[in-house]
């Protein structure tokens, strides 16, 4: 085994699609009825709010890694504030992804459980974890390959909806409805909420967009960065937005948004009222698939972001140590115990457990959104090159994105009262910004510590 070689073998399909398979998961598949109860029809106006966010948030990403392209998010954060805060949010996000993969665990297990109802949860979410983590231990390019396809399944599978749905609605079938905007203007009108409803939605759209930034864990292990990185983050975005507001239009329209169960995904609900044959087991297929790769990034993220913190001392040094194929196995094998731990908590409370982390990661990326904003603003003065790609109207929109971002981050927080979710959040946010000090101080009393000597060449990059 080597140290600190992670291999630049990521092609720009492979890390496209990885972005788009981090977002595409349990958050619109199941989360959508979560925001239309919420939110009712407006909640395609909260899609709408988070798609304009997460540009402004892909944006300042992809002009810092232009400048800086051998640094991630969480060198970018250490580049442009220091230890104590990049030591925070490194670990926020390593806890943000570490639950939305246990959380991915436990939907494929359960949606295991249509084909398999006498075989328990824990044991089948177990099952699915081995082999998300064995699929991450092989060598990156084969896992980028692994992930081009698994994404490609569920993203085609939303693009079909579209088509199949949108037809239906404007008409060009026998089971369109007589009249298509009563759905979306009836049953109490499309704010049926208010404005409060759309902006308490944001919070869950927050979760199901979380997974864009994946792009800046990968930069370190992708091929030209300066060239690819732009279209790809373009890209991400607009089809990001057209696959979660175009499929809540339909949904929205097809069916009435207070008809939608919490028992099952709207998308089935929609299927099955559209009448194809088998269309249970096809959109059980889909939703499986669609956990299983958001895991299978969830994983590559939470050890590459275990990864860069080892590098910068921040963690275990072992967690740094790689295969000969640039893979940080530790990293991995840690994570897989975390996944251990989910499918424990699947044997005690197979009911209630998904339900409390859900409420966790939408602070959490909220956060590390706000920090890749932050960092940007803080880093532009210094650049050593003009970048060939850069925010528009910097710094008005930085500063709009990070004001977005606060305004989800509290309103969710006082308007819906303390949810296990605040409580966490709060709780461990602050246990590591106590534990960033106390890891920090050894730093002021010796300058010439291994950690700076791992942290020196990244700052000089």
């Amino acid at each position: 085994m080597e140290k600190d070689q992670l291999k630049k073998e990521l092609l720009p399909r492979h890390v496209q699609f990885l972005a788009l398979a981090g977002m595409i998961g349990t958050g619109i598949f199941k989360g959508s009825g979560d925001t239309l109860g919420i939110a009712g029809p407006g909640v395609i106006i909260s899609y709408l709010i988070g798609g304009f966010l997460l540009l402004i948030v892909m944006s300042a990403l992809a002009e810092m890694a232009v400048v800086y392209p051998n640094l991630n998010v969480q060198h970018l954060v250490h580049k442009a504030f220091g230890f104590h805060f990049s030591f925070v949010v490194g670990w926020l996000y390593w806890f943000n992804w570490i639950l939305v993969t246990i959380v991915e665990i436990l939907a494929a297990g359960s949606f295991l459980q249509f084909w398999f109802p006498n075989v328990p949860l824990w044991l089948l979410s177990l099952i699915c974890g081995a082999l998300i983590v064995g699929i991450n231990c092989i060598q990156v390019k084969f896992y980028g390959e692994m992930e081009f396809w698994f994404a490609s399944i569920k993203i085609t599978a939303l693009a079909l909806f579209i088509i199949l749905g949108g037809a239906v609605l404007l008409g060009f079938s026998d089971l369109s409805p007589t009249t298509p905007m009563l759905h979306l203007t009836g049953h109490g009108g499309f704010l049926p909420h208010g404005i409060s409803g759309v902006l308490n939605a944001c919070l869950i759209v927050m979760f199901s967009y979380g997974g864009s930034e994946l792009i800046g864990v990968a930069i370190s292990e992708t091929k030209d960065v300066e060239k690819v990185l732009p279209k790809v983050i373009k890209g991400v975005v607009w089809r990001v937005v057209v696959f979660y507001v175009f499929p809540m239009l339909i949904i929205a329209g097809l069916i009435p948004w207070n008809k939608v169960s919490g028992q099952e995904s709207p998308f089935v609900q929609v299927i099955g009222a559209i009448g194809i044959p088998g269309a249970a087991h096809i959109m059980n297929f889909i939703l499986l698939t669609a956990v299983l790769s958001a895991a299978n990034s969830g994983i590559f993220a939470t050890s590459r972001t275990m990864f860069a913190l080892a590098e910068k001392g921040e963690a275990p040094e072992i967690l740094k140590t790689t295969t000969k194929s640039g893979v940080p196995i530790f990293a991995i094998i840690l994570n897989g115990l975390f996944l251990l731990i989910g499918a424990f908590l699947a044997y005690l409370a197979p009911g209630k457990i998904i339900g409390y982390m859900m409420t966790i990661p939408g602070f959490t990326i909220i956060l590390v959104w706000i920090s890749i904003c932050c960092a940007q603003l803080k880093l532009r003065p210094k650049y050593t090159k003009i970048p060939s790609f850069k925010v528009k109207l910097f710094p008005i929109m930085t500063i709009i994105g990070i004001a977005g971002l606060l305004i989800i981050f509290f309103g969710s927080t006082f308007s819906n009262g303390i949810s296990v979710g605040t409580v966490v959040c709060f709780s461990t946010l602050a246990v590591l910004i106590v534990l960033s000090f106390i890891k920090g101080r050894p730093l002021k009393k010796n300058k010439g510590s291994k950690e700076q000597e791992l942290i020196g060449p990244i700052l000089k990059n």
